[in-house]
């Protein structure tokens, strides 16, 4: 299983390396009611072939162009939502129809920041009450009706009056998978009995089975109060944390493992794979039914929890694991660092694109952008560290001490946690360490999920940060953390993202109580059978 320091060629592999796609807008950074009609502007695959082992390095030569962009012709990715559109008429218009939209959540704040006096000091109670506030702010902006979350509320900074706030009544399939997650986390943490964490469930299931699917899957956005899509666009990453979180439930509540495993059975990802480059797209966009140009190449991202359900499965082959890049060959310009001992290396007798970056004499393979939630998401539900200590376990520790360096002595920042989030001044923002980046993000505001993200890794500084976060500046609410605060000038993004408060609470919970969710998602057959590969790869050997 160790690596082999001569393999006779490393075409085949290097043809193989997707063009890395900017992986935090596929989540959560595009409205649904955006205009864009085409996909991010991010780096395309060029299938030239690299020099072998041994042969002279021909730098004008590398499979990815960081450079160039791709256009998707014709693609529409919104839909506009006609029957809300109607309702919302016949109340007066958009203005008169958000009382309305309000009235359809479970809760709403009386106020923007708690006494931060009444903040506990240990660390456990500090990390309960945490856990408590975001709960309920999760459960409060969600639709009685349907159960399913809102991706967005967006408060005025002083004031949680309607009149100053904005409802973004739409949801990704990302942000339902990590709510029904969220409900199993509530149940764990005695927030809430079986009995409720039965009907939230239930309710949500009974919503997806009435929503439009497409081959098996949910379009990228619904409206969350008509329950149209509004979108064109079938997500693989998307996709696959819905995937996620029915397994999660499943394992968790076995009166409901029937429907989850018709949910999880019916989503066949051979439908995103491509059998010729050993790559999982993007996604798909139904109008004008074209595949996305972009591909998942790059190992280190979020993506990375998807490919092994879809393998897990069956939909796919181990060879789509193990062809995606670590980290990019030299020949690949524009990287934000030299790549070191980039070369091809056999893992399990199979050949695999290693090599790995170096910052301050600590080494990591890099993700696309540099930021906390690619590199760390996934370990909400899978204990890396544990299956796999020498790769992605490793990598992310050291991708948690860089951010938090980084942002303390480079930046001069008074708190870390640096991954796309709200912009203080409104709008959305991809940020990350660029360091940590084969691209990099640029480093800007910071976001209290990156920190909670973290304390799977490296609990102690991870617990303190948020502890200062909480009281140097005023991103405490009634419903726990706003989405990002600017260091530099103490500016809060006053917003509540579902994908965001979901992510920070389900931490939490595995911190609390002994890693819960993460062993309801190793438990599952699906993720059981890949857990022993995750063990064979060394990144740094």
């Amino acid at each position: 299983m160790g690596a082999a320091e001569s393999l006779g060629s490393v075409r085949r592999g290097l043809r193989r390396i997707a063009g890395a796609l900017a992986l935090g807008g596929a989540l959560c950074c595009q409205l649904p009611t955006s205009s864009s009609t085409s996909a991010p502007a991010v780096s395309t695959p060029v299938n030239t072939p690299v020099a072998d082992v041994g042969e002279p390095v021909d730098r004008r030569r590398c499979p990815v162009d960081f450079v160039r962009t791709t256009p998707i012709p014709q693609a529409r990715e919104r839909v506009i939502a006609r029957k809300k559109k109607a309702w919302e008429r016949s109340l007066g218009g958009e203005a008169a129809a958000k009382p309305h939209i309000q009235a359809r959540l479970t809760g709403w704040p009386r106020h923007v920041l708690v006494d931060r006096a009444t903040l506990p000091t240990s660390d456990h109670e500090w990390l309960l009450r945490l856990a408590r506030d975001t709960w309920r702010g999760l459960d409060a902006l969600t639709d009685r009706e349907n159960g399913l979350p809102l991706n967005t509320v967006r408060f005025a900074r002083g004031s949680v009056a309607l009149a100053d706030s904005w409802i973004g009544d739409y949801a990704s399939c990302s942000d339902i998978g990590l709510h029904l997650i969220a409900i199993v986390a509530a149940r764990e943490l005695g927030l809430i009995s079986d009995q409720e964490a039965n009907a939230k469930i239930r309710r949500v299931l009974d919503t997806l089975a009435r929503l439009e699917t497409f081959r098996g899957f949910y379009f990228n956005y619904y409206d969350t109060t008509s329950l149209e899509r509004t979108s064109n666009f079938v997500s693989f990453v998307d996709s696959s944390w819905l995937t996620a979180g029915l397994i999660v439930v499943r394992s968790a509540f076995p009166e409901f493992r029937e429907r989850c495993s018709a949910l999880i059975d019916r989503a066949d990802y051979d439908f995103f794979y491509d059998r010729a480059s050993h790559r999982l797209s993007h996604g798909y966009y139904t109008d004008p039914g074209t595949r996305s140009p972009y591909d998942y190449g790059m190992l280190y991202t979020e993506a990375r929890l998807g490919s092994l359900i879809a393998i897990g499965k069956g939909d796919v082959p181990q060879e789509q694991w193990w062809d995606m890049v670590r980290t990019f060959p030299a020949e690949c310009g524009g990287q934000t660092s030299m790549p070191v001992a980039a070369r091809s290396k056999r893992v399990d007798a199979h050949e695999v694109a290693g090599g790995y970056y170096e910052w301050q004499g600590m080494r990591f393979v890099p993700s696309w952008g540099g930021s906390m939630f690619e590199a760390l998401m996934p370990t909400l539900l899978l204990d890396e560290p544990r299956y796999a200590p020498k790769s992605l376990g490793a990598n992310d520790r050291t991708h948690a001490i860089v951010q938090r360096r980084y942002a303390l002595q480079e930046l001069g920042y008074g708190a870390w946690g640096i991954s796309p989030c709200a912009k203080p001044q409104g709008g959305y923002g991809e940020y990350g360490v660029r360091a940590l980046g084969a691209q990099g993000y640029e480093a800007g505001v910071v976001t209290p999920h990156a920190s909670a993200l973290a304390l799977s890794v490296t609990p102690e500084p991870a617990i303190a940060n948020l502890r200062i976060l909480a009281q140097r500046y005023d991103i405490y609410g009634e419903y726990g953390f706003y989405d990002a605060v600017d260091p530099r000038d103490g500016r809060v993004a006053y917003s509540y993202l579902a994908l965001d408060q979901a992510m920070l609470f389900i931490a939490v919970a595995n911190a609390l109580n002994d890693h819960c969710i993460q062993k309801r998602f190793e438990a599952d057959p699906v993720v059981q059978r890949v857990l022993p590969m995750l063990a064979y790869e060394d990144f740094f050997d």
